[in-house]
């Protein structure tokens, strides 16, 4: 399927000419028929050729602006509307401005009601304005919705533009921008929208804002299908969602797939950042959203929207001036995350920075990690040095692995080494398993939860300290030295994590430490005992303290040892 927007003044015959293609009624609405005046969106379709075209008619007067936004904002292609008898008209300039904001590239100009005036004139001038936008120069067909004449032509006009449409993926992302919702009786809420991408089916799930949402059903033009994939106008029926939870310019995203953003930084079109009034509405997909505009250089503005959106870098869209009834400018989306801008000329080094021609190697270069997922988010191809499924700056790492060889280097002259989470804060990374990577080549390795040199052990006067501990132990296994004792020896609880680290000591709570056998240990002499029982008999049996049973006997329960009854006794398991 195509999809094609319809573009023009008001009465120019658009509605007219979707009907006389289609043999559809367009104006959805008694009102609208009963003035013959498009208000809302309207949909028809037809068989063109061996592709099903479907139009999206949108109203031609200004006081429906924003609803011709609506229509506009996610079509592929136009047909531009204008009466031979009278000509270029301001609202053919604001729908021509709206289109070359959005970067629409392809598009026909159909003359209509030429039955009652030459078209050459009305032809000229369009073709002449036309050309000056992003649509360049378009072939025009002149018609007359009355009498029929041209309509074949426009037909194979029509043909060869769909021809030339891009090839959509349908396995992309689905991002579905809702132009209308309604209630059907017995089948709940139904939304609809141009799919410009990706494939939806009868029981996927799909994010609606916060929430997920289930395809319940499914219609491509007014036929039920298990699935439809793009380019294709869809109609989707939503479970357990209300009528009053979805509107225009909502959206129905892939999960997990899309971020949203409220602020983000754009090139313009059209205008200077500084000639932009501060508040304006921005228009992209089908929603309208208030924003605030922050120049940051000559073409590059910071937009912060009121709702956040689910944007990609390239996603193209405009900001409008509803007081003074004109479209502002054109944007190109660059960054969806963008830094903040704190310091003094922060905003013209951004916008400096906006130059450069590598986004992604821009982004990362500033963020020095970045998950290969979060590229395809945000819109960006994957760049940089891939360590699973992250992608390293190699400036940043080099830079990284130097300072992770001093950090270790230092810390090894008094302990066993350094704790991996520990590293991975001094370093800044964003996720532990980073730093295996970032120590490759530093003559480190990571063992038993340290950071060290291979081989390793503990600094002299720790291994003689823990070596008086272990002697102490070797004779009463569950007497654990008190505080003061393991002070006077120079162990504090540094000292204390590096020998359980490696495997010399097993600590049962803080500052409580055992052989590290003592779980095997006890767990032999408690299964020599009348089962269930009590933690005095676990005492006795092990010659300790409760100091050291209550612990012991919670990391053995925990551990799937020994088994609590509830009654204040316990019984070995295995």
């Amino acid at each position: 399927m195509r999809v094609i927007v319809t573009a023009g003044h008001v009465d120019h015959g658009k509605s007219t000419l979707v009907r006389r293609l289609t043999g559809m009624e367009p104006d959805r609405w008694a009102e609208e028929r009963r003035r013959g005046l498009t208000i809302d969106l309207g949909f028809a379709w037809t068989r063109i050729g061996a592709e099903d075209v479907a139009f999206v008619d949108v109203p031609g007067h200004e006081r429906f602006v924003p609803t011709m936004l609506a229509g506009a904002g996610p079509a592929p292609a136009v047909l531009f509307v204008v009466a031979a008898d009278e000509g270029w008209m301001p609202q053919s300039a604001e729908h021509l401005a709206a289109l070359d904001a959005f970067g629409v590239r392809r598009g026909l100009l159909v003359v209509t009601k030429a039955d009652r005036a030459d078209p050459a004139a009305a032809t000229a001038s369009a073709r002449a304005e036309i050309a000056k936008t992003s649509l360049g120069a378009v072939p025009g067909v002149a018609v007359s919705g009355t009498t029929g004449a041209g309509l074949g032509e426009l037909r194979e006009a029509i043909g060869e533009l769909t021809g030339g449409l891009p090839v959509p993926d349908p396995a992309a992302d689905v991002r579905l921008w809702i132009d209308r919702a309604f209630t059907v009786s017995g089948a709940g809420t139904v939304v609809t929208g141009t799919l410009a991408a990706g494939t939806i089916a009868v029981g996927d799930e799909l994010r609606l804002g916060p929430s997920r949402v289930k395809v319940r059903g499914l219609q491509a033009l007014g036929e039920p299908r298990e699935r439809v994939a793009a380019v294709a106008r869809v109609a989707v029926n939503l479970r357990g969602t209300a009528r009053g939870d979805v509107r225009r310019g909502d959206v129905l995203l892939t999960p997990g797939r899309w971020r949203t953003t409220a602020e983000f930084d754009v090139r313009l079109r059209g205008a200077a950042a500084g000639d932009l009034h501060r508040e304006l509405v921005l228009h992209l997909g089908t929603a309208a959203v208030p924003v605030l505009v922050r120049p940051l250089g000559t073409d590059t503005a910071r937009l912060a929207t009121a709702t956040a959106l689910p944007l990609r870098v390239g996603d193209r869209g405009l900001v409008r001036d509803p007081g003074e009834h004109r479209i502002a400018a054109g944007f190109d989306v660059l960054d969806v995350d963008p830094p903040a801008l704190a310091r003094r000329g922060a905003a013209r080094a951004r916008g400096r920075e906006l130059a450069e021609p590598d986004l992604a190697r821009t982004y990362l270069r500033r963020t020095g990690f970045v998950r290969a997922a979060d590229f395809t988010a945000m819109g960006l191809p994957e760049t940089g040095e891939r360590l699973g499924e992250w992608c390293a700056d190699p400036g940043r790492f080099a830079a990284l692995r130097a300072q992770a060889a001093e950090i270790v280097g230092a810390w090894d002259s008094t302990a066993a080494g350094v704790p991996v989470e520990a590293l991975r804060q001094r370093l800044g990374l964003p996720a532990p398993d980073l730093v295996v990577p970032v120590l490759r080549g530093t003559g480190f390795e990571v063992a038993g939860g340290l950071v060290r040199r291979p081989g390793a052990g503990l600094a002299p006067a720790v291994e003689k300290a823990v070596d008086v501990v272990a002697e102490r132990l070797a004779e009463h296994p569950f007497r654990a030295p008190e505080a003061d004792e393991l002070r006077a020896l120079g162990l504090g609880r540094r000292e204390l994590a590096a020998a359980v680290r490696l495997g010399r000591l097993t600590a049962v709570a803080e500052g409580v430490v055992l052989g590290p056998d003592a779980e095997e240990q006890a767990v032999a002499r408690l299964r020599l005992l009348p089962q269930p029982f009590t933690v005095s008999a676990a005492r006795r049996a092990l010659d300790s303290t409760r100091r050291v049973m209550i612990p012991l006997l919670e990391r053995l329960d925990a551990a799937g040892r020994t088994e609590s009854l509830g009654d204040g006794t316990r019984r070995t398991k295995g």
